[in-house]
């Protein structure tokens, strides 16, 4: 399945797609300016703004969103760019559920830098934003980025919203069990993890590209929480590497995120 089929599906989820609608008038994107760590990166922000009751969509958005993309062509001294994503909320549509953040959000960003003069950050985003009904827009931004600069209070808190290691959250072990099926190849991952709040989604990403992972089935025993889902590839064979599966535990106002998902 194409990322451009997963877009139009997503989009057919919606009673209307707004196509007319300005975009500018729904989402405004700014960076704010950060400040350099010492250790040759920079700690920016994106700043997104919606309208009110709008929403727009987390890194890996569920079956019934819209995933973000990013282009940082434009950009000069910028080495890479490293999105962190605070905590998301899950919202219900249509029997159907969907990741991401309502009205406002701040990404943080981490730059690293090439070292050779000015650095400008540049660049594009692709991103769905929903409501009644899903617009999709592509938003532009740039700015120099200031030597050392300040730290921001906004990027900070979002830095401090980003999901908890599984170490800080108490977790014991995370194993997955992998086997094939006839579309692809059902991953069942089992960890010793304490609850997370009353309605806990589960999001596992294959973390390479050209792989779609569906929604999880999530069933909790005491200290222990189950997540079963189907991988597929995009096209060709679906071949999945452990150590770059990454599964994110949901609940009410926090997360959990684990890298890696040995055998059990």
């Amino acid at each position: 399945m194409t990322r451009l089929l997963l877009l139009l599906l997503a989009l057919a989820l919606r009673p209307a797609l707004a196509a007319a609608t300005p975009p500018e008038d729904l989402v405004r994107a700014e960076i704010l300016p950060g400040w350099q760590d010492g250790e040759g990166r920079h700690v920016a922000g994106l700043r997104l703004t919606m309208a009110p009751g709008w929403k727009t969509y987390w890194r890996a958005p569920g079956d019934a969103g819209i995933p973000p993309e990013f282009d940082w062509t434009g950009s000069h001294g910028v080495a890479g760019v490293e999105v962190r994503w605070p905590v998301p909320q899950v919202f219900d549509q249509s029997g159907m559920k969907s990741i991401g953040y309502h009205d406002e959000v701040v990404l943080p960003l981490e730059i690293r830098t090439t070292g050779a003069g000015p650095v400008r950050l540049a660049g594009e985003i692709d991103l769905g934003i929903c409501h009644e009904i899903c617009v999709p827009a592509r938003l532009a931004f740039s700015l120099d980025l200031p030597d050392p600069g300040a730290r921001d209070r906004e990027i900070v808190a979002a830095l401090l919203d980003t999901p908890l290691t599984g170490a800080e959250a108490g977790m014991g072990a995370a194993t997955c069990r992998l086997r094939s099926t006839a579309r692809g190849v059902e991953i069942t991952a089992e960890l010793d993890l304490p609850p997370q709040g009353a309605d806990e989604t589960v999001a596992i990403e294959a973390g390479l590209p050209g792989i779609w992972v569906s929604e999880a089935e999530v069933t909790r025993t005491g200290d222990r929480l189950t997540a079963r889902a189907e991988a597929r590839a995009e096209s060709g064979a679906l071949m999945l590497d452990r150590s770059a599966l990454r599964l994110t535990v949901i609940g009410a106002g926090r997360a959990v995120e684990v890298t890696g998902c040995p055998a059990g």
